[in-house]
């Protein structure tokens, strides 16, 4: 026993003494990296000497190859490096973005194949990235990956934040509950989709946000997808032990690779507070510098449109109901009879102009335009638009000129309905079409199975179209908004006309039968980990059987909760959604809607519990006013902030957007308090958050008007 101790303790010893370990700037994280028996490369995580990834397995499984990229490795070289740079966004929530790291880039070499993986390590104050690459070389050069091998073994049965993994959708709400209870609520917490394809009971969807019973907050995500396929994880639940899991195709493969090649990042953050978790813009950092030399034509914008009356079923996209099939350039729609409940109808749509130009608006959006919305879903069906074609009465001509008449850009509509294949035929007619008619901007859609069938949403072949969509886009200089895309993963870095995605469940389902109340404190933790998410807020009618008596769903917010997602939800594209005669009759709420910014030059996070409560505050770019924020859970609760992050020795004249005592996102969600005080920056506020409610605040200078009249908070 002595002897198996001692020989324990020896080979504990040796491979300490292999070990590579890389601190973050600020020494609060310590990575360590070693070679397991086998050869096999693995790595631990810890923060302030709390484990957060216990010792873990990388490497990747090929198809059709007896090795594969698991074993058997030795060092060859490690190399060490610190990185420290500022760069300015194009857009973002803050005007300067510090990426500060150090670097471990580790060479192994196979001894029996003499392939070459480096696995680079990126450690930031608020977490790791790291990722496989495959320099050239004889031994390895093209190859598929059967999967991805990734470890992030947790040290407990830590409480999460998830939605189930999915090859099709990320539009669940999600659950919260320990890692050991997800397989017995993953298939009750699964809403039904027009695209789902589910592949285990344990498997979840990244970003995944995690709270420690030591009070720790983990994320794990990754960074620049581009050229592979989109990583879940999959949780060993006896052993909390996740392992990456990459989106198949339609063979089943993982991914075609020829190196030099590499992966994406993976990444972890990790903080004892939750505020750093939603401040970080390390995702960003791990994608490479902008790639569009000329940004001027990127514009946010703050928009309204026809879409919410469609969602509702207040009206329709088709044109006409007498067609059960369409097919494009034969079915005459001049001879058709129009339904009368199409929503973009020439008339309806300058209503829509006019409403945007008189309250400020800088676009307006348009659903159901074009011929086709008749079958345009559930039908396998490859040429099922072909973006250029308008119904009878959606006038292009008209409805371009009366909107550059009012000084307002029309956002035009894509929906692929899943058919990548078509929408690659058309897209250079598209964007020139857009182009000559005034469209800088496209919001693009993915409903639907896929085409060519069999291919998932998120594997390697359609993450490369969106991609491939997006540089298209740039071509043109057009700004892209894709829903049922894939996850954003700081892309937007590199190519900043990415100014939306939908990507998770939006306020659309709030029209399907509602979402949690809580559902807006999760996803700044999540989904907007990668990019910013166009959540389409503002909505003041949670009613849906006041559009259309046959719709049952309720909203499941108050007004003063919708008005803070401006600011916790962020994105340089912010619609206003609602009807325009919703906002017209709560003129006093409205206002903030008009007033607030979509692009920043600073950001403070106040207040952080992820399920629970966000408070933001946010400085406009390049006028100094401030705005803030917050949303609450399904408990009340009373938030507590400071408005230090004002200007020292000013006087600000502050409107306060809040809850009502009474109000509750169910039974009373329209009652709202509208307060003007005056506050410094060392003024301090204690506001009341209804369930699913919260607050907004707008903040100017003072005037001497103003201090004469207000009360001091």
């Amino acid at each position: 026993m002595k002897k198996l101790i001692l020989i324990a303790c020896l080979w504990g010893s040796l491979t300490l003494a292999k070990a590579q370990q890389l601190k973050s700037p600020d020494g609060k994280l310590t990575m360590t990296f070693a070679l397991e028996n086998g050869g096999r490369p693995g790595y631990s995580l810890v923060y302030k000497n709390k484990d957060v990834i216990k010792p873990s397995k990388l490497g990747l499984e090929l198809k059709d190859d007896k090795k594969s990229l698991l074993s058997d490795f030795t060092v060859a070289d490690t190399k060490t490096s610190s990185f420290d740079e500022s760069w300015k966004p194009v857009w973002g929530e803050v005007k300067t973005i510090r990426n500060h790291y150090n670097e471990l880039a580790v060479t192994l070499n196979q001894k029996e194949t003499n392939r070459v993986m480096i696995i680079r390590f990126r450690m930031f104050d608020e977490g790791l990235g790291f990722r496989y690459e495959f320099p050239s070389q004889k031994n390895l050069t093209y190859f598929v990956i059967k999967e991805e091998k990734t470890q992030f073994a947790m040290a407990g049965d830590h409480t999460a934040f998830w939605i189930a993994g999915d090859y099709d959708t990320q539009e669940y709400d999600y659950t919260t509950s320990k890692l050991s209870e997800i397989r017995e609520l993953a298939a009750k917490n699964k809403t039904e989709n027009l695209s789902q394809t589910s592949f285990s009971p344990t498997g979840v969807q990244t970003s995944l946000m995690m709270k420690t019973s030591n009070g720790l907050y983990i994320n794990l995500h990754e960074a620049a997808l581009i050229n592979y396929a989109c990583m879940h994880l999959n949780l060993d639940d006896k052993n909390m032990i996740f392992e990456s899991w990459l989106t198949p195709d339609v063979k089943g493969d993982k991914g075609y690779m020829q190196a030099p090649a590499n992966s994406p990042w993976r990444t972890v953050m990790v903080s004892d507070d939750a505020r750093d978790i939603l401040a970080s813009k390390m995702t960003y950092n791990l994608n490479d510098p902008g790639k569009i030399e000329d940004t001027s034509w990127i514009k946010p914008i703050k928009y309204v449109g026809v879409w919410w009356e469609m969602i509702t079923g207040k009206s329709t996209w088709a044109y006409t109901d007498e067609y059960p099939s369409v097919q494009l350039g034969i079915t005459d729609f001049s001879k058709a009879k129009p339904n009368g409940k199409h929503g973009a109808n020439t008339a309806n749509v300058k209503r829509y102009i006019d409403f945007a130009a008189k309250n400020g608006f800088g676009g307006v959006l348009v659903e159901g335009w074009n011929e086709g919305w008749e079958d345009w879903y559930g039908h396998s069906k490859d040429y099922v638009f072909d973006f250029v074609t308008p119904y009878p009465d959606f006038n292009v001509t008209e409805i371009r000129d009366y909107a550059k008449a009012k000084g307002i850009k029309m956002i035009m509509h894509h929906e692929t309905s899943g058919s990548v294949r078509n929408y690659e035929r058309h897209i250079d007619t598209a964007y020139k079409f857009m182009k000559a008619n005034g469209y800088d901007a496209v919001k693009s859609g993915y409903v639907g199975n896929i085409l060519p069938r069999g291919e998932n949403h998120y594997s390697q072949w359609i993450v490369n179209h969106y991609q491939y969509a997006l540089e298209k886009a740039a071509e043109y200089k057009i700004m892209v908004n894709a829903h049922e895309a894939v996850r954003p993963t700081g892309i937007a870095r590199t190519y900043p006309n990415l100014i939306g995605n939908e990507s998770a469940r939006g306020t659309e389902y709030q029209a399907f039968g509602g979402s949690k109340p809580n559902h807006v404190t999760v996803l700044p933790f999540t989904r907007l980990i990668g990019g910013p998410m166009d959540y389409t807020p503002g909505i003041f009618e949670m009613d849906i059987s006041k559009l259309n008596p046959d719709n049952h769903s309720h909203v499941n917010s108050t007004i003063a909760n919708q008005l803070a997602l401006y600011l916790t939800m962020y994105s340089p594209l912010q619609m206003a959604a609602d009807l325009p005669e919703n906002y017209e009759r709560f003129p006093d709420a409205f206002q903030f809607i008009k007033d607030v910014a979509v692009d920043w030059d600073d950001s403070k996070y106040l207040e952080a519990e992820p399920g629970q409560y966000v408070t933001v505050a946010r400085m406009a770019k390049g006028t100094g006013q401030w705005f803030a924020g917050s949303v609450n859970g399904d408990q009340a609760r009373v938030s507590n902030i400071s408005f230090n992050f004002l200007a020292p020795g000013k006087t600000y004249e502050a409107t306060i957007y809040a809850d009502a005592k009474d109000a509750h996102y169910k039974t009373n969600p329209q009652a709202y308090t509208i307060r003007k005080v005056l506050v410094t920056n060392k003024s301090k506020l204690a506001q009341l958050c209804a369930p699913g409610g919260g607050y907004a605040i707008s903040f100017k200078i003072a005037d001497q008007a103003a201090i004469q009249g207000l009360k001091k908070l």
